[in-house]
């Protein structure tokens, strides 16, 4: 985080951990029809507690990852559902990993069914993202305390051109516990609700970190449309790209709405046996000089999107414990290039990303919602000013030491330029202090089978 610090500046990080992940995923297949999917993780920094079922700790104890039933419809044996706790990813185009909006584990229903071979399929679901109170509210007054979701998307493939149009909408319980922050996040990875969806008022305003105080319907739609496209026609050269408009609590005060836009593009070219270019960029609308008057950022809620595997964002790193920089792609711009699957020597595969962005966020907005809030809504690195700037280069290796063992080796290196009168001397100072860079390493071993 530039400073050595956590985001709030109240605690000192660690330079060197040594953790451990387990994952392991059990198919209980009847037949081909239907099927039980089990996913079970343990994951914990060495030092710190066990990796046992009988006395965990709260760290270690064993959790349940996936637990879905998946079936074929009787009679049209193409119609796939899914129910229970799975993963839900909303399209996005290949080159730029996952959703900005919605991209992890979701108890769901979904349906995928062709509609026109080989053509048009079509994906559909419902997933409760929250229940606050969950059985029963805590009086005999009934209150709005969920969020929920419906998606869609109409994947449509042609020749030498892909293209997914998809919309989302959520409604939101005026009572819901937007502080929630799921059990895979860790204290600087993980964005609560109450920051990534809601505007600064409303999430400032929440009363004890339950509902909006400044709400005044009891439920508010969010929406979300998009599109992914992806162009091969003229392979080697690919090209992708992603248009998203988001907005929620429009008929509420003026305060409360929030809406914006996220458009993403990019190349490469596959033609070389050593090595695949790419290049590409994106903008997301920021902030005005106001936060009165609601918030111009795209609301979303559990984004994986990155290009490069850059260590900025929070996307593909296989060893990304707390060892990226989570920066928000929403409120900002950026431009970079890759040189992705360098291949000289056998097993061995590298990868080179540069970006360099800027934010679009008015400095006046975010510095009177530090000051009139004083809450985590912005924080400095995640969000950026209009006087603002990062840039970062990661250089991330492979050796497939067997062919279901490799050692991974994952190296970055950031700059920024942060703004004194928004952030605070203290932060600001202490960046300064390191060179504004942040640095970088990881090594270990994976094994998938």
């Amino acid at each position: 985080n530039f400073t050595g610090w956590n985001k709030a500046g109240t605690k000192t990080e660690d330079t060197f951990e040594i953790w451990e992940r387990f994952r392991l995923r059990s198919d209980f297949i009847a037949n081909e029809a239907v099927k039980f999917r089990l996913g079970i993780k343990v994951e914990d920094t060495w030092g710190h507690g066990t990796f046992t079922a009988a006395n965990p700790d709260a760290a270690t104890s064993l959790q349940v990852d996936l637990a879905y039933l998946q079936f074929k419809v009787p009679g049209c044996q193409d119609i796939e559902v899914t129910a229970g706790l799975q993963d839900v990813n909303l399209p996005q185009s290949g080159l730029f990993f996952g959703s900005p909006v919605w991209s992890d584990k979701m108890a769901a229903l979904t349906i995928n069914a062709p509609l026109i071979d080989k053509t048009l399929s079509l994906m559909t679901g419902f997933g409760r993202l929250i229940d606050t109170n969950r059985t029963y509210d805590t009086t005999t007054t009934q209150v709005p305390d969920e969020l929920d979701a419906y998606f869609l998307a109409l994947p449509v493939t042609l020749e030498g051109f892909k293209a997914t149009p998809w919309a989302m909408l959520s409604v939101a319980g005026r009572n819901t516990n937007y502080g929630f922050k799921d059990t895979t996040d860790t204290v600087e990875s993980g964005n609560s609700f109450a920051n990534t969806l809601l505007s600064a008022g409303s999430s400032a305003n929440m009363t004890k970190g339950y509902g909006t105080g400044r709400w005044k319907n009891g439920q508010n739609p969010y929406y979300w449309a998009g599109g992914a496209f992806e162009v091969t026609a003229l392979d080697p050269v690919r090209f992708y790209a992603d248009v998203i408009y988001g907005a929620g609590a429009a008929n509420d005060t003026k305060g409360a709405k929030r809406e914006g836009w996220m458009v993403d593009g990019g190349a490469e070219y596959t033609g070389l046996d050593m090595v695949t270019p790419q290049v590409f960029a994106f903008w997301s609308t920021g902030e005005d000089k106001s936060t009165s008057n609601g918030s111009e950022r795209m609301p979303y809620m559990r984004s994986s999107w990155g290009p490069g595997n850059s260590f900025l964002f929070d996307d593909s790193q296989e060893l990304g414990k707390g060892s990226n920089m989570y920066v928000s792609p929403v409120g900002n711009y950026g431009i970079g290039a890759s040189l992705n699957k360098m291949s000289f020597i056998e097993d061995l595969t590298h990868r080179l990303t540069f970006v360099y962005l800027r934010g679009n966020n008015s400095a006046r907005a975010i510095r009177y919602a530090r000051t009139a809030f004083a809450n985590d809504y912005f924080t400095m690195g995640h969000d950026l000013t209009t006087n603002e700037y990062l840039m970062g280069l990661n250089f991330d290796t492979k050796y497939m030491i067997y062919e279901n063992l490799a050692a991974v080796m994952e190296t970055g290196w950031a700059h920024g330029q942060f703004q004194e009168s928004v952030w605070g001397h203290r932060l600001v100072h202490q960046a300064s202090e390191n060179g504004d860079n942040a640095w970088k390493m990881a090594l270990g071993l994976t094994y998938k089978f």
